[in-house]
């Protein structure tokens, strides 16, 4: 439920409240505003206990929740949230582009790449440091040393780094040189690892599950805030459908809707959305078009030669070339990059 104090009441009234829901079982959220102070109280949906709430002192309202995801929720926060990346603001008026390879290969391709996505306007660098997973059979062990090379990127390009966790017991490691924490479509229902995050204060790029509906999507981010990490960014990457043109089915129904429904910010993944070199920049487009808080894109300087995605990375050219098209829909809508 969201319990809204009066604009004058007092200091000692709010932290009645706090202790009284408290005693009831359920978790506060607190937003101060310039006007009012509001607070979530987020724990079992026994509607009993309104009442009780509504007639204490300084209480004005006291409105219930309706969709189980409650700190998510755009009735809990009705102004949209931003997330902070070094000097990167997401959510903001400004589309953010996130681009770099699928996996860190190399010293000279991680370099080559950031420095052509940084030259073509894109503002966070993304690079896995896993030998990546596609089956049990090929090695998934988590590469320490890239770790170095995506800190050499933050320190020759200026560009804060994303880059993916698999597993809880490298999240240490990794939360030490990312700027930002991805998990990925694969993890996104791993709770125990969501909840771990949840309790680091760095931002969060979630992934939604290709099977995953948007209540599904949007429950898995609330995991994370339910720990008190509210800095989450949600981003679409294709689902499966029955549809075999594409190994996934791009939804960008999902940027309206699960902003409708959502204070969080919205991105669109689509090389994984599409699998398809061909296929990214009409899709990048699209997703601009549909409202899309930010892109995030694979580039790499020889894709043809990638160890994994090369299919659907980018040439730096072509990701060059994109980036002007991306700038002048993002005009057309109200927004820039």
């Amino acid at each position: 439920m969201i319990i809204v104090m009066a604009p004058h009441s007092t200091e000692e009234e709010f932290q009645a409240v706090i202790e009284r829901i408290q005693l009831l079982g359920y978790r506060a959220h607190v937003i101060r505003g310039v006007e009012r102070t509001v607070i979530g109280a987020v724990g079992h949906e026994d509607k009993s206990h309104l009442p009780i709430i509504e007639q204490m002192k300084g209480v004005e309202a006291v409105i219930p929740i309706l969709k189980p995801f409650k700190l998510a929720s755009a009735e809990w926060k009705q102004q949209r949230t931003t997330v902070r990346v070094g000097d990167v603001v997401i959510g903001g008026d400004e589309i953010v582009i996130i681009a770099g390879p699928g996996v860190v290969e190399s010293e000279a391709q991680v370099l080559a790449a950031a420095e052509a996505v940084r030259a073509a306007g894109a503002k966070l660098f993304r690079g896995c440091v896993y030998s990546y997973y596609m089956s049990p059979y090929t090695q998934t062990e988590f590469d320490p040393e890239k770790l170095s090379l995506l800190r050499r990127v933050r320190e020759e390009t200026g560009l804060p780094v994303v880059t993916e966790v698999f597993s809880a017991k490298d999240l240490d490691a990794i939360a030490q040189t990312a700027d930002m924490i991805q998990i990925g479509a694969r993890n996104s229902q791993n709770f125990s690892l969501l909840r771990l995050v949840g309790r680091l204060r760095k931002p969060v790029f979630l992934k939604r599950g290709m099977s995953l509906t948007i209540r599904e999507f949007i429950m898995a981010a609330e995991y994370i805030l339910s720990e008190g990490n509210s800095e989450v960014v949600l981003c679409e990457r294709g689902i499966r459908t029955f549809e075999s043109e594409t190994p996934f089915s791009l939804d960008l129904n999902a940027v309206p809707v699960i902003k409708g429904q959502c204070h969080l910010p919205v991105f669109v993944d689509p090389s994984h959305g599409t699998g398809r070199r061909h296929l990214v920049a009409a899709m990048a487009r699209a997703a601009v078009a549909a409202g899309a808080d930010g892109l995030m894109i694979e580039v790499h300087p020889h894709p043809d030669q990638a160890v994994l995605d090369g299919a659907q990375s980018l040439r730096p050219e072509q990701f060059a070339d994109l980036m002007p098209q991306l700038r002048r829909i993002a005009e057309a809508v109200g927004r820039k990059i």
